[in-house]
């Protein structure tokens, strides 16, 4: 008997460490399954895929040619396959790329990779990431291709100077006298979402000319990356000055305004991650933006309006002919169906690039779970420089827009510039 109970306690007590041990195994499969889920959120508020997942390619497998004044570079595998991805990586790994530039094997990543942007994300978002590209991702296993850049100028160790001089290490610090949802906004622009890598002017040297809102009004202030102007996203007139919170949250949630539609680059950001976020998110990111004053000396109201002369009559007749039926001939579009021209800051900014760029290569609104309609506008390559730039001049000054003439040698610049970025991508 004395045997029985012995043997039985001794079953009990097995059970119950294998109880135990399962119930530890189900909880830590649920917060890595948790960390997972917060790291697929992350990666989409970095639009991580927009990089590193070329066209027709699979997801995350790295391909996809990014431009630069050099050459093409390459974005790589970060999937988790452990001979041509990421898998081997751990977290130290992981976060010295994300936050230095530098891989698992001592070389230095081009600044194409945004680790400037990146160095102030949190410790627990870099883990909530690494949790995802490592569990959450499907493995693919695809070598990485070398870059463009020809030799000497590939040589990578160069950039040791680079970061020295324009790498700002440290984690987002929130900003004492703010409220907690600036804060937040603050940290996903300046951060993760990395807007300044497009929308912030860059030096002679290709560094951003400020990080963040403390460091002056460079910052979003508008740039042209790849053959588009990246509009300011400051107080200024042809900024956001215009826009409400709720314009801001609607156009990052849907790609679309009553008045305005996000093309280019922006469409894939609008598709592959601001429509993922949370309202909370957006309103923290159009709260921080709306809070950042105009550029110093720049205009407070709209200028005087370019007279009406040879150009802008012949820019009309091409206008009634090719984009009235869309625009409307009081350039008011069709809210979130075809944006207006009238009052659009993309059409109002000094800097007509994106404008031209439209105009010559079409575009298309991102698809979204709000807005499924992606509508697209047509190139119109066939126009000559000369009635690219009539056309575009009259968008520009008509209904009291009140910006400046383009000219055709300004146009015929632009389109060689787009014809090399297009090339190289």
């Amino acid at each position: 008997m004395k045997r029985a109970r012995r043997t039985l306690a001794a079953g009990l007590l097995c059970c119950c460490g294998l109880l135990a041990l399962a119930a530890t195994a189900a909880a830590q499969a649920s917060a890595r399954d948790a960390a997972v889920e917060r790291g697929r959120y992350l990666a989409q508020a970095g639009d991580c895929v927009a990089c590193h997942t070329a066209p027709g390619g699979k997801e995350f497998a790295g391909g996809r040619a990014l431009a630069t004044p050099l050459g093409a570079i390459y974005a790589t595998n970060i999937t988790p396959d452990r001979e041509t991805g990421i898998g081997g990586d751990s977290l130290d790994d992981f976060t010295r790329a994300l936050r230095e530039g530098i891989d698992k094997h001592g070389n230095y990543l081009y600044p194409a990779m945004p680790y400037p942007s990146y160095a102030k994300v949190t410790d627990a978002d870099i883990k909530d990431l690494y949790a995802y590209f490592q569990h959450g991702v499907a493995p693919v296993r695809q070598p990485n291709r070398q870059s463009d850049i020809p030799f000497p100028l590939s040589f990578r160790f160069p950039l040791f100077f680079w970061d020295t001089m324009f790498l700002y290490r440290g984690v987002f610090q929130p900003e004492p006298g703010r409220d907690a949802q600036w804060n937040r906004g603050a940290y996903l622009v300046e951060g993760l979402g990395h807007c300044g890598a497009c929308h912030t002017p860059r030096a002679i040297t290709l560094q951003e000319k400020a990080m963040g809102e403390r460091d002056g009004a460079d910052f979003l202030a508008g740039a042209v990356i790849d053959g588009w102007y990246a509009k300011n996203l400051r107080g200024d007139d042809d900024g956001l000055g215009h826009w409400s919170e709720a314009d801001i949250v609607a156009f990052l949630k849907t790609g679309s305004t009553e008045r305005t539609a996000a093309f280019a680059a922006m469409a894939e950001v609008v598709q592959h991650s601001t429509q993922y976020m949370t309202d909370e998110d957006l309103a923290a990111i159009a709260h921080f933006l709306k809070s950042l004053p105009p550029r110093p000396g720049e205009r407070a109201g709209p200028q005087s309006v370019v007279s009406v002369d040879e150009t802008l009559r012949r820019g009309k007749a091409w206008y009634e002919e090719l984009c009235v039926t869309c625009h409307r001939a009081d350039g008011d579009g069709v809210a979130h169906i075809f944006p207006a021209l009238s009052g659009n800051d993309v059409v109002q900014t000094a800097d007509a690039t994106s404008l031209v760029h439209i105009v010559l290569s079409g575009g298309r609104r991102p698809l979204t779970t709000a807005r499924p309609n992606a509508f697209a506008m047509p190139a119109f390559k066939t126009l000559d420089d000369r009635e690219v730039a009539e056309i575009v001049s009259y968008i520009r000054a008509a209904w009291n827009n009140g910006a400046g003439v383009v000219t055709a040698e300004q146009v015929a610049k632009m389109r060689a510039g787009f014809g090399a970025a297009e090339a190289m991508q």
